[in-house]
């Protein structure tokens, strides 16, 4: 965004509401505080899920409301806040967000494709039948099935939960036996989100660098944001961990096929308002979707956007609801240069009880660190990282110089591995004599 943005028209307080604001999340919520919006909480379960489980504030909302299955009932409750939009807080939000929205005639991307919004192997199939290249996949209920198709179809293929999200549950498989035993791990087993998991998907594996372009629409029109660039590598038994992701310039020959591609999934998705993070794979033959969220992109991303470019997919998520006309406007602004940045997760060889960390100090003493979060505390567990859930730590790099962040991003996986934690590891990881 090129300017501040434009305060909304109207000089009453909008009110917003936010389905599913847990943890980080809740930087939306926050964005929209700044703006003078009044924020309304809509929690999508009765339960909390069990990855946002811990304490929460709520003290910030006018009124928290909890959906128990009855989509009148709470439509009813949010309406009598007379909102002018309702946004998802996260992945688990999107539906009952959609199903809201459309319900009190506010702007929504409507129910007719939330599924392929949330479900993995309907968001490519109904991707495909739009005429946009996706993956070559299976939806998967019977190991047998899956075996012969795996036997047939040759190589890697990657299997994952149908509606889970951040990594979990994701396996790279090389062959048949893999494929049945992961499979077997998926099948029936909670996911992040607390939901059964029912089958899953199998999908080609993808080779190529993969990227996430945050965007945000207002009546179909749609802005890129940022767009971030991941490194994998191959650890704890997962061949395709992704450890760094890296913000772009704005502009470039890459960004360009990005961009084109990005849109063509959110028209093929329905996403005519609001927030999307979508992950494509740049592989030989072109773009490929890996996956899309019909929310802001998670990990403080956004945030750390913003700190580096001064606006981010957060300012314009605000501006599409609250001051429309402006986006309309200013979608196409040039995003202005600020500084490079890199999120690196820690990545954990070991599980067991942390006794401490040997080097975070010299982690803050690089010349680009701007931020730590240390997730696994010395007294507490610490697992082997296989997804985003399991990073101990993460750290923000910023700075002027690119090549600055890129060394500093390398000096960290150097120093970071088995001789970085001090560890009492678990009874079963001890080898037998």
């Amino acid at each position: 965004m090129s300017a501040s943005p434009t305060p909304p028209a109207s000089s009453a307080a909008p009110v917003v509401v936010i389905v599913d604001s847990y943890g980080l999340s809740k930087i939306v919520s926050d964005e929209f505080q700044k703006r003078g919006a009044v924020m309304v909480r809509v929690q999508s379960t009765p339960e909390v899920p069990a990855a946002y489980r811990g304490a929460f504030d709520l003290s910030e909302y006018a009124d928290n409301i909890i959906h128990r299955g009855d989509l009148d009932e709470t439509a009813r409750a949010v309406a009598a806040h007379r909102p002018v939009a309702v946004v998802a807080g996260g992945e688990i939000g999107v539906e009952l967000a959609d199903a809201l929205s459309e319900r009190l005639g506010l702007p929504t991307n409507g129910t007719e494709l939330s599924a392929a919004r949330r479900d993995k192997y309907v968001m490519v199939e109904t991707v495909k039948r739009a005429g946009v290249p996706g993956a070559h996949q299976l939806l998967v209920h019977d190991q047998a099935e899956l075996s012969a198709w795996h036997e047939e179809f040759g190589g890697r293929i990657v299997l994952k939960p149908l509606r889970s999200a951040a990594g979990n549950g994701v396996f790279f498989c090389d062959t048949p036996e893999q494929s049945a035993a992961a499979f077997a791990r998926i099948s029936g087993q909670e996911n992040v989100f607390s939901e059964r998991n029912d089958g899953a998907v199998a999908q080609e594996y993808l080779r190529g660098t993969e990227y996430m372009v945050n965007t945000v629409s207002r009546d179909g029109v749609h802005r890129v944001c940022e767009i971030w660039r991941t490194t994998r590598i191959t650890a704890n038994g997962v061949a395709d961990l992704s450890d760094t992701v890296y913000l772009m310039p704005r502009r470039g020959p890459v960004q360009e096929r990005l961009t084109e591609y990005a849109g063509q999934v959110l028209d093929a998705l329905g996403i005519l308002h609001g927030p999307a993070h979508v992950e494509i794979k740049l592989t030989a033959s072109g773009p490929v979707l890996v996956e899309m969220g019909a929310r802001v992109c998670g990990a403080n991303l956004p945030y750390y956007a913003q700190l580096a470019h001064g606006a981010s997919q957060l300012d314009w998520t605000v501006e599409a609801y609250l001051n429309p006309e402006g986006f309309l406007a200013t979608h196409a602004d040039e995003t202005p240069e600020g500084r490079f940045c890199a999120f690196v997760g820690l990545v954990s060889p070991v599980a067991g009880t942390l006794v401490g960390y040997r080097g975070l100090e010299a982690l803050r003493e690089l010349e680009s660190f701007a931020d730590m979060r240390v997730y696994a505390q010395p007294g507490g567990r610490i697992a082997r990282t296989v997804d985003d859930l399991t990073y101990p730590a993460v750290v923000v790099l910023m700075h002027d110089s690119e090549e600055t962040v890129l060394r500093d991003a390398n000096t960290i996986r150097y120093l970071d591995g088995p001789s970085f934690y001090d560890v009492t590891p678990d009874a079963e990881a001890v080898p037998a004599p």
